[in-house]
């Protein structure tokens, strides 16, 4: 295994680090036109910031570029913030993670309720189907967090016995956030706005209501078949809030990583070794609240995002409080960051290589 900080930047001559950033500049640079939605990219080692810029454009309609305070759908880096409000709502006391889910849903079949746990929505270990297997494709009506719970109450049957496997789950996510809600009397936006953005001083973050409107806001894009850009901010399940619903810029996201780092909200250490599961497809690794997670000596974190318009990634190491956050406005655009890395194991600083093996189980 090895690890984003095997070597500490600051130990880097001020000439270096000047290299350091006309190499990054250059592979965004590279991977981008003008007049293109683009890319933000924030680097932090031992609590220094040593990059944070954005390039290309937020929209290009209007043309307004993409900077460290633009506003990106996280997609599925929003899944540890869902966690979080799960991980307060155990610190007061109001549920346990052995609870099982029909504690919250009663309305689910008794053969799901009763054998699911909260820990196996949280660690994606619960076997529950997966919604974007089941949901009716035909309608043009974007789902919520409650369709998906309706659509898995005419559901019997799990993929495995709760517990026994890792298999990724969407839907998981979305019951956590209507447990959130069941749970504290507050719908889910204000809870985290009240209980995790608040707190950490991330004013500008937000979970996605359509009604409400973004600030900051980039648009999401994708590219066709012969690789020309068009619109696609939204699709379907875009109004999903618990799996993928967050909106977040990378100077809110840099406070929520110091958050972690400082065991703001919840003791974090604690947390990860009451909660995670082993990943047999990846060796060495595990799922904890919201994130996957490493453990050879040096704790490490990280989680991607893809969505119809987004890319993002983010790996943190709170014991170096090393972090690299990637943000991106066009839909698997993951090529500018494998390039990063390579940059950056160039200077002496190692990437773990299970990054895109653990991505593709996000899928």
């Amino acid at each position: 295994m090895k690890y984003l900080t095997a070597i500490c930047l600051l130990m880097i001559s001020h000439s270096a680090f000047a290299q350091l950033e006309k190499r990054l500049d250059s592979v965004i640079n590279n991977s981008i036109q003008p007049g293109e939605p683009g890319i933000a990219l924030y680097i932090e080692t031992n609590g220094k910031t040593i990059y944070n810029k954005g390039y290309g454009l937020a929209e290009t309609d209007r043309k307004k570029s993409i900077d460290s305070k633009t506003n990106f759908r996280l997609a599925s880096v929003s899944k540890q913030f869902t966690a979080m409000c799960i991980l307060l709502l155990e610190k007061d006391q109001k549920l346990s993670f052995d609870d099982p889910i029909s504690k919250f849903f009663p309305e689910l079949p008794a053969g799901l309720s009763h054998t699911i746990l909260l820990r196996h929505l949280i660690t994606h270990t619960s076997g529950i189907l997966d919604y974007e297997e089941i949901m009716d494709n035909s309608s043009s009506k974007q789902l919520l967090d409650i369709d998906v719970l309706n659509i898995l109450k005419t559901q019997h049957k799990t993929y495995f016995e709760p517990g026994t496997e890792f298999r990724y789950s969407n839907s998981a996510y979305a019951l956590l956030a209507l447990i959130v809600e069941r749970v504290s009397g507050q719908s889910f936006p204000e809870f985290m706005k009240e209980r995790v953005f608040k707190p950490l001083k991330m004013k500008n973050s937000l979970v996605y209501e359509s009604e409400v409107q973004i600030p900051n806001r980039s648009m999401g894009f994708a590219r066709n078949k012969d690789k020309q850009l068009y619109a696609n901010d939204q699709s379907s399940t875009s109004a999903i809030k618990g799996d993928g619903g967050v909106y977040c810029s990378l100077n809110d996201y840099k406070k929520w990583t110091h958050g972690i780092w400082n065991n703001s909200l919840v003791n974090m250490p604690s947390v990860l070794s009451r909660l995670n599961i082993s990943i047999k497809e990846v060796t060495g690794s595990f799922y904890g609240p919201g994130w996957f997670y490493f453990d050879k000596g040096i704790p490490a974190l990280f989680h991607s995002g893809s969505t119809c318009g987004f890319s993002t990634y983010s790996i943190n190491i709170p014991s170096q409080k090393t972090s690299i956050v990637y943000f991106s406005n066009i839909a698997g655009n993951s090529e500018p960051f494998k390039k990063i890395l390579e940059v950056l194991n160039a200077e002496g600083v190692s990437s773990p290589a299970e990054v895109f093996s653990l991505h593709q189980l996000t899928r």
